[in-house]
């Protein structure tokens, strides 16, 4: 069965990322999948401080809470990633993981020299995002960095639940279209990875 890690980007512990999040890994579950939760917000985690020392292995050299959230990235099948956002960007502790995974951008270009869109993405990963206003651009800027984000890990931004309207924590308790995509969401990543799964054996075969 497929291991997922959930990740929490949000300051809030019951924000609405993290409410949807919940429905979307509470299904995973439901469809078999083994699922680890992450909250950024209790992690020591320093920003990148581009010293390069991920030139010489290709692993970032800051000895901090990175680097068991990294190994637990590296080793999932699919990820699940929530955030706020805050001025049409993910919210400060998203961006610290984002930046803090250059060094696995490093190792695929740098040290292993690998061309853009040079391997199949098996692995997969879902954005969850609620913004406070209904601006028609208000997820463009956090859809680019989450989908490089997860392009640098090998992973393909399989899917993504973006709600708008809602700023109070709470609010989106009352968006029940949203909390049952959610939920279906989360059922079919794990789907999507299953399938993934078969398609490989049958090609091994």
């Amino acid at each position: 069965m497929p291991y997922l890690i959930a990740i929490y980007g949000s300051p809030r512990r019951q924000g609405n990322t993290a409410q949807l999040l919940d429905r979307s890994v509470d299904a995973a579950v439901q469809a078999g999948a083994t699922v680890d939760r992450v909250v950024l917000r209790d992690l020591k985690m320093s920003p990148c401080l581009e010293i390069y020392g991920c030139k010489k292995a290709g692993r970032c050299v800051i000895q901090d809470d990175f680097q068991r959230v990294y190994d637990q990235i590296e080793k999932a099948d699919g990820i699940l990633l929530a955030s706020p956002i805050f001025f049409y960007a993910v919210s400060a502790h998203t961006k610290i993981l984002m930046d803090r995974c250059q060094s696995a951008w490093v190792k695929k270009h740098w040290i292993d020299k690998k061309p853009p869109g040079s391997r199949a993405l098996r692995r997969k990963g879902l954005f969850i995002s609620v913004g406070a206003t209904r601006g028609k651009r208000l997820f463009d800027g956090a859809l680019l960095s989450v989908r490089y984000f997860l392009d640098a890990l090998d992973i393909a931004l399989w899917d993504s639940l973006l709600v708008r309207g809602c700023d109070e924590e709470g609010d989106v308790l009352r968006q029940e279209e949203a909390l049952q995509t959610a939920s279906r969401l989360g059922r079919g990543l794990v789907a999507a990875l299953q399938s993934n799964a078969s398609a490989a054996e049958h090609t091994d075969d």
